[in-house]
């Protein structure tokens, strides 16, 4: 892979799974893949897990990672083109992109989305950027509209746990206190969508559909009800409305789920991408039951990291 933004970057969705499944079996098979090479991971948010997954699948690889948050450890960038730079920003991304393509064979961003600009968050405005004037290859570490390596990790987990028949997945609209992006809930249907092992409803409040370029294919609901029905796999995300951008919109259900509402889905598992806020976007006795998935997921966040750094450095190592 030349840069990992999205599932279209991929070379298909099984060959990565497979790949992060040999590195789950053998962390170190490949320790030398990296020898001699840097990733720098740029955080315009906080992180946990993707973070910390990348910076351990980066050091099986042999390549030292190298962390900067740039909200507290770097100027303030500009991003807008024929500015005159007289306001807060002091450093343009014309300037110190190429200085960290420079320092690095591999960069990889973590950047959400205002919320307040749908044209400016759909662009992928900051990502674009590092990428047009870094010169090397980027990696996404979240974007505005998309998550996909938490998008293959979920999909590893979902490979380790389907039966041999086509799963059925629900990815479910839950409640949350404040307005939240729709990359996660983006990503995962543009990965479900992209696998032909998965079936995917999307299960939603009204004014909660998600952006149709990302849910094409898949069956879209209002009823939360029949969506879980004979589901195997459950996904809870939490998302603000994509048609009234960013806004948190009143919902009369409730939408938490809980074993109540499993009824119909005795065998369902349950995944969430973590951080969860228990017993508001999803039931505590979820969380803590053999149905959960949950730290699973979190921990083939290293082996989505691995494989795909591994095929960038292929790509780099085949023309030097």
């Amino acid at each position: 892979m030349k840069q990992f933004i999205s599932v279209a970057d991929a070379p298909g969705v099984d060959p990565l799974i497979e790949a992060a499944l040999a590195y789950k079996a053998d962390p170190l098979r490949d320790k030398e893949l990296g020898r001699g090479k840097r990733v720098g991971l740029l955080f315009f948010n906080a992180s946990l897990r993707t973070r910390i997954s990348t910076q351990v699948a980066a050091q099986q690889l042999g390549m030292e990672a190298i962390v900067f948050n740039t909200g507290t450890e770097g100027w303030a960038l500009e991003f807008a083109d024929e500015v005159v730079m007289n306001g807060h920003t002091v450093e343009h991304i014309k300037d110190a992109a190429p200085v960290l393509g420079a320092y690095f064979d591999i960069l990889c961003i973590r950047a959400f989305p205002s919320l307040s600009d749908k044209e400016k968050d759909y662009s992928e405005y900051i990502l674009q950027q590092f990428i047009r004037y870094a010169g090397i290859p980027v990696i996404s570490l979240e974007s505005a509209t998309l998550h996909p390596l938490q998008s293959l990790a979920d999909m590893i987990t979902i490979k380790e746990h389907i039966s041999p028949a086509r799963a059925k997945v629900v990815l479910t609209w839950a409640p949350h206190i404040k307005a939240t992006p729709q990359c996660v809930a983006n990503s995962f249907a543009q990965w479900a969508n992209a696998w032909d092992q998965v079936a995917l409803t999307v299960a939603c409040p009204e004014g909660y559909q998600l952006d149709e370029a990302f849910t094409a294919g898949a069956t879209v609901t209002t009823d939360q009800e029949a969506a879980l029905a004979n589901a195997d796999f459950i996904y809870v995300k939490n998302w603000s409305s994509y048609r009234e951008y960013g806004q948190v919109l009143p919902v009369a259900e409730d939408w938490m789920l809980t074993e109540e509402q499993l009824r119909q889905a005795p065998g369902a598992k349950i995944m969430h991408c973590l951080p969860v806020r228990r017993d508001l976007e999803l039931a505590a006795a979820l969380l803590d039951s053999d149905r959960s998935l949950v730290t699973k997921q979190a921990a083939n966040r290293v082996w989505s990291a691995q494989a795909v750094l591994a095929s960038v450095l292929n790509t780099i190592n085949s023309k030097t």
